[in-house]
């Protein structure tokens, strides 16, 4: 059975009513005994980095909700320690933040590539315990997070791709109408 960590996915029940949530897939940047932090993999927004961020004009790379909490914050995850500092590595080749400067140069001057960053506004946020919790309701379901999963571009089709993988009853999970009593 998985446990809940930094570096692993959390996919909706298929059924999960929350607007903030419904067929969402988060990769969890930091679980310990205060909460945890996570963003939203799958929801794109319809803004540029270059939109949001004055610091970043002229950049089109995509932004995502990340999540109900601070929508006003810029998040990034990055396979990119080698040219970002102060990086925190969450997963295998998966980094959170750092030096955002950095990163906007990197880009700017095409050393960092659109599928090797990804950039979010807010983020998804449990106090002590509470994710816990959410999982033993069957709120979450877990899965291991990958490079694979994180950047992948088609954000459309992580949620049902991710349950493909952990196949069984999950793998039939993708066809569950979001609202049962149309069935």
């Amino acid at each position: 059975m998985k446990q809940l960590h930094s570096g692993i996915l959390l996919l909706s029940d298929p059924f999960l009513k929350d607007p903030n949530f419904q067929r969402s897939v988060i990769f969890i940047c930091e679980h310990n005994e205060s909460g945890s932090f996570g963003l939203v993999l799958n929801k794109k927004i319809p803004h540029t980095l270059g939109d949001l961020v004055d610091k970043a004009v002229g950049i089109k790379f995509p932004m995502y909700e990340g999540g109900p909490v601070q929508p006003n914050a810029v998040h990034f995850l990055h396979t990119r320690a080698d040219i970002i500092s102060d990086a925190i590595s969450v997963n295998e080749g998966i980094y959170w933040g750092g030096q955002f400067e950095e990163a906007v140069e990197a880009i700017r001057i095409g050393k960092l590539k659109a599928q090797e960053i990804r950039f979010f506004v807010g983020y998804s946020g449990w106090g002590e315990n509470q994710l816990q919790e959410e999982y033993d309701e069957k709120s979450w379901i877990l899965a291991d997070g990958s490079t694979d999963i994180v950047f992948e571009q088609n954000t459309d089709s992580i949620w049902k791709k991710t349950m493909h993988t952990l196949g069984g009853e999950y793998a039939l999970m993708v066809n569950y109408p979001t609202d049962p009593q149309l069935n």
